[in-house]
Formats: structure tokens, C-alpha cells, sequence
């Protein structure tokens, strides 16, 4: 019998490798935009730019375990939870631009991708508010009989945040069919798990609360991440919330302003044992080991990737700015400029 990692198929994984290799692409040249050699009519701007290099594999794994119909929310580091969701890259860009053509129109940015098509209900800049938001879809869907989940993106640095504990009292109370994963990167900023929590396990914090303590899985390793999180979701369908954890890093400071935390003093040597563990690493060895002369497909995916980069970026860069009317549309209910 099949185990279920031998039922993935190698169009499956390689497609996989697409979108971690394209999302690590698209991510690279939005940090290179937003600096542009400090060039004062840089492309991207804004305050802070998240990036979640090197937890391709958490964000691809769990949002390919999603049906068609489920729904996914997330925080600010959002980029390739929309892409993995099949947000179309052009429109991705165009927002990171604050272009008329992006997802948001513009309005939102970096920190505020959104797809209501594809039940991707985006990004939240404010730490741990998206947390609400999600057990309010999943009551939605318990009220309406859908069987459909709700996969929640939740960083370690949220969970002692109120707005977890009151979600997660609430999801538990009312058996919602929610799966809160957190991306565990071992620090909240610049402050480490350690030094700021407890309880440095986060599914214990599921005790509290009488949910199911669901895995921690290799965030690394994309498909330990799809199946967990397939599971736990199919679980929570029929049971109600529950707590995982992916064990990931984030190879970059906070922001790409900020100096990374793992170039510490004391951390050194940490960040080199973590990218031995590069998820595109990772992936390509699984894929090598199963399959034999792919070094030319491997190559022609990561060229197919830059392509589609360069071309959102052409996209963006071409798209109309919002003007007065799109800055006053979507105010009011039935408002419209002029009136």
C-alpha cells in the first residue's frame, strides 16, 4: 500500500517546486525594488517590507492542503500565501506598487493582498487582528453546513497577543472548523521565543483551552507540511480547531529594513545550519532522490519563474496610479464621487 507521500506525483512536486522557486524569485525583487539603490523614486514604497524568505515550504504546503472552497488568512508577511493561492503575480506586483490593477487597488500595499474569488482574505497589518476575522468565516461555514475549514496563518510572536486567547476560547466553545497554524521562526521581531514566553512549545497552549493539540512539523520539508496540515484540517471538519505548529526560519531581519535578529552575536552559526535547510534545498534533494535526470526540468522551472517576476514587474510598472475617485470609492455603502 501507498504511503502518501509515494501518491504524490511528480507533476505534483515539481509544480510545487514552481511556486516555492517563484515566490523566492518574486520576493528577491520586490526587496530589490523597494531599495533600489536608494533611489528616491523607488518603485515599492511604504514603511516596511516582510519577507518570509526561507518559509516557502510552511506557506506552499499548507495552502496547497486547501480545497477549492476553504479559506485562508493570514498576517503581513503575506506574499506567498497569495501567490501559493494562485493570486496572479501581476496583480500581486501591481499592489506592491500601490497600482490601480492591484489586488487592493492600490490602497492596501504589501501588508493587505487579498482575493475574495479564491477565499484568500488576505493579510492584516495589526498583530494577531486577522485572528477574530477567522473564527468568523469558520462560524459562517459551521452555520451554513458547507463543511468547508478555515486554514489561520498565526506567527509565534502573536500568541501572546489577546486576540488569540479570546479566538481560541471562542473556536473551542463553538467547535469551529478552524486549523490556527503557527509559523514558528523562534522569534517575534527581535525578541526570541525565549525571552518572551512561558511556554516556548505552542501547541501546549492548546491544553488551555480543551482543543486538539495538533503536529509540529519540518517547515522546511513542503510535504511534511501539506500532509499535516490536509489532516488536521479533514479533522477539524468534523471536530473543531485546531493548534499546529511548522518549525520554520526566517532567513531576513523583521522587515527588510531591519538588521536580522540571527546576526546576533550569540546566534552565530544559527542562520548557516537553517539555510543547509533551505526549503528549495530540501525539495530539489526529494525530488532528485525519486526521480532521476530532472536537473534540466528543475532549471526550466526556476527560469519560468524569473520570466513571470520580470513580466509582473513590466505589468506593475505600466499599471495607472489610483486617482481621487479611487481614493474615495468603497468609503460608504452607496457613496460615489461627486455625489
Amino acid at each position: 500500500m501507498a504511503t502518501k507521500t509515494e501518491s504524490l506525483t511528480k507533476e505534483t512536486l515539481l509544480d510545487w517546486y514552481h511556486d516555492i522557486v517563484l515566490i523566492r524569485h518574486f520576493e528577491d525583487r520586490c526587496h530589490h525594488l523597494y531599495f533600489e539603490e536608494k533611489d528616491p523614486a523607488r518603485k515599492i514604497t511604504g514603511v516596511y517590507l516582510h519577507l518570509a524568505t526561507g518559509s516557502e515550504a510552511t506557506h506552499v504546503g499548507a495552502v496547497k492542503a486547501l480545497g477549492e472552497d476553504d479559506h485562508v488568512i493570514t498576517a503581513y508577511r503575506d506574499h506567498g500565501i497569495a501567490i501559493a493561492r494562485g493570486v496572479n503575480p501581476d496583480r500581486v506586483m501591481a499592489e506592491m506598487m500601490g497600482k490601480r490593477t492591484g489586488t487592493s487597488g492600490g490602497k492596501g500595499g504589501s501588508m493587505h493582498l487579498a482575493d475574495r474569488d479564491l477565499n484568500f482574505w488576505g493579510g492584516y497589518a495589526i498583530v494577531g487582528g486577522h485572528l477574530p476575522l477567522a473564527a468568523g468565516i469558520a462560524l459562517k461555514e459551521q452555520y451554513v453546513k458547507s463543511g468547508n475549514a478555515v486554514l489561520c496563518f498565526v506567527g509565534d510572536g502573536a500568541l501572546n497577543n489577546g486576540y488569540f486567547h479570546e479566538t481560541a476560547n471562542m473556536a473551542q466553545v463553538w467547535k469551529l472548523p478552524i486549523v490556527f497554524l503557527v509559523e514558528n521562526n523562534l522569534v517575534g521581531m527581535g525578541t526570541r521565543i525565549e525571552e518572551s514566553s512561558g511556554q516556548t512549545n505552542p501547541i501546549k497552549r492548546a491544553v488551555g483551552y480543551g482543543m486538539k493539540e495538533g503536529p509540529s512539523v519540518d517547515g522546511q520539508d513542503v510535504v511534511e507540511v501539506y500532509e499535516a496540515v490536509k489532516a488536521e484540517l479533514d479533522w477539524s471538519r468534523e471536530n473543531g480547531p485546531v493548534l499546529m505548529e511548522a518549525r520554520t526560519y526566517r532567513f531576513e531581519g523583521h522587515g527588510v529594513s531591519d538588521k536580522a535578529f540571527n546576526a546576533r552575536e550569540d546566534l552565530k552559526g544559527e542562520l548557516a545550519i537553517w539555510e543547509a535547510r533551505d526549503p528549495i534545498n530540501v525539495l530539489t534533494a526529494r525530488i532528485k532522490k525519486k526521480y532521476k535526470d530532472v536537473d534540466e526540468t528543475l532549471a526550466a522551472l526556476d527560469a519560468e519563474a524569473v520570466r513571470i517576476v520580470d513580466e509582473s514587474v513590466e505589468y506593475a510598472v505600466s499599471s495607472p496610479a489610483p486617482d481621487y475617485n479611487d481614493l474615495i470609492a468603497n468609503v460608504y455603502v452607496g457613496f460615489e464621487a461627486g455625489v
